[in-house]
């Protein structure tokens, strides 16, 4: 662990002994030339306040690295305006994050020239090299690697049930789609609070069912990942397949049992957090991670709150074989792209990659997340880290930690109830993603068309579900698109994916 630092006098000598390159610290061995300049890294800043600049962290990632660096910090709320006007300028950073993935304007960009294609140099640093292949297949673009993928866990997702409403009812933890049936079914007529009232149901669901949680039970019964390659090699959308169609009849049916809160096209996001925490719905399709923070709901309004959970990474359908579609984009969260008209030779390229290939040793990682030990945080005995200092924490680690390259390289204990045990199965859930083979191809029709044409199909799925039209009617919705860009956009993809993969 990093010491304790304190003092701009520290921070200043640290610095001054960096005699560093203009680009970096080498490839990954923290040696460098003459100073010139510092490396600049545009990134985004999720929080209220900047962090100081030679901060605590930033001096401490300096020392770790061996690379002097100067962040730019582009609040989040704006990065949109900001990141278009600064590839249309060219006044970019030594290193930009690019996190808005399905902007045509940042895919454009990507495959302009503009920026380097890493992937030949990725083997040369022991980090880099060992990228999931599946979040570099995802980052890619229609075959090229224009920057380093930022990493994020593949699949966070899974079922959610109320572990106490199970007990009360005898029942066990469901592991099959055919179980949690029953469960929903059970906890919607069966009174599993014991309050005597009929006040509670299956499924809590919101009016982001078709794009979030639906589906996600989609892809147990076979369907893919917003879209899928059939065998005959063409990429269609999910939407459009009889596993898809499958999982909307069955949930139809448990909506009609009253197993899904039927009022779920109105519920927003916050409103649906407050119902699972007021105990009105007994299942969730959400992300792993999120127990703890509907058991912290429920116990702000009642410490003494009987509420459990019982985390399900594990259901099945009948024969398919046991697979969670990716809620992350393949773990691919942006790019660190590396612009030519900043970083100009081979040489300083690999000092930059070699910068990014240091900030994921698990010592800088830990800077970025947790920040310095005794001064943000405190580990005891049995490896637990808790934050000591939050203020601190939040004004100087907080802004470093959404710009870590990868979310993966190491996890740490916590205390909280349902963090621990959602990491190990967030873990257990990569050997067993779907991703989009769509998403690193590239369809003209698809960027100007898609938006429109899925949320036809979504209006189309609200109505199926909540019984205002039959199956019928949602084909033909389909079948109506087909000539306003959908039949388009399958041929679009098909043939990328055929160039790329022939």
């Amino acid at each position: 662990m990093i010491s304790r630092r304190n003092g701009t006098a520290v921070a200043s000598a640290t610095v001054l002994a960096l005699t560093l390159a203009a680009c970096g610290g080498g490839s990954g061995d923290g040696d460098g030339g003459a100073a010139d300049a510092p490396l600049t890294w545009m990134s985004m800043l999720h929080t209220p306040t900047t962090p100081e600049k030679n901060g605590t962290i930033e001096t401490a990632l300096e020392e770790y690295t061996g690379t002097e660096f100067e962040m730019q910090w582009v609040p989040d709320a704006s990065k949109e305006e900001k990141i278009n006007a600064a590839l249309a300028s060219g006044t970019l950073a030594d290193i930009v994050s690019l996190t808005q993935i399905d902007s045509t304007t940042v895919r454009s960009s990507l495959t302009s020239g503009m920026f380097w294609d890493v992937e030949e140099y990725l083997s040369e640093f022991p980090n880099l090299s060992k990228i999931d292949p599946q979040t570099l297949e995802a980052a890619r673009i229609d075959g090229e690697l224009y920057g380093v993928p930022y990493q994020k866990i593949k699949a966070r997702y899974g079922v959610v049930v109320r572990q106490d409403w199970l007990d009360n009812l005898g029942l066990e933890v469901p592991h099959t789609i055919e179980d949690l049936t029953e469960v929903a079914h059970a906890f919607a007529h069966d009174d599993p609070d014991g309050n005597g009232k009929d006040d509670t149901t299956g499924f809590y669901d919101r009016e982001e069912s078709f794009r979030v949680g639906f589906r996600s039970l989609t892809g147990y019964f076979g369907a893919g990942s917003v879209f899928e390659a059939t065998e005959d090699g063409d990429v269609v959308p999910t939407f459009t397949t009889d596993a898809f169609k499958e999982a909307m009849e069955w949930y139809r049916g448990v909506y009609e049992d009253g197993g899904v809160n039927q009022e779920f096209v109105t519920v927003q996001k916050q409103n649906q957090q407050d119902g699972i925490a007021q105990g009105k719905g007994g299942i969730v399709v959400t992300g792993l991670f999120e127990a703890k923070n509907y058991l912290a709901i429920a116990e702000s309004a009642d410490p003494e709150t009987p509420m459990k959970w019982a985390l399900v990474n594990d259901l099945t359908y009948e024969d398919v074989p046991r697979r969670i579609l990716s809620d992350t984009n393949g773990g691919m969260g942006g790019w660190l792209a590396i612009p030519k008209s900043e970083v100009e030779t081979e040489d300083d390229l690999r000092k930059v990659l070699g910068f990014i290939d240091k900030l994921m040793d698990e010592e800088a990682y830990g800077l970025m997340t947790n920040g310095v030990e005794g001064t943000h945080y405190e580990v005891d005995a049995d490896g637990v880290v808790t934050i000591t200092d939050q203020t601190a924490w939040e004004q100087e680690v907080q802004p470093f930690s959404s710009s870590r390259p990868s979310e993966k390289v190491v996890t740490y204990k916590n205390a909280t109830p349902y963090v621990d045990e959602g990491n190990e199965l967030m873990a257990e859930n990569e050997d067993y993603v779907i991703t989009n083979p769509a998403q690193s191809l590239t369809s003209e029709t698809y960027d100007s068309r898609w938006s429109t044409i899925e949320q036809q199909v979504n209006d189309a799925y609200n109505q199926y579900i909540t019984g205002a039209i039959e199956m019928s009617d949602f084909e033909a919705t389909i079948e109506g698109l087909r000539g306003e860009g959908l039949d388009q956009i399958i041929e679009e993809f098909t043939a990328a994916y055929a160039e790329v993969n022939g």
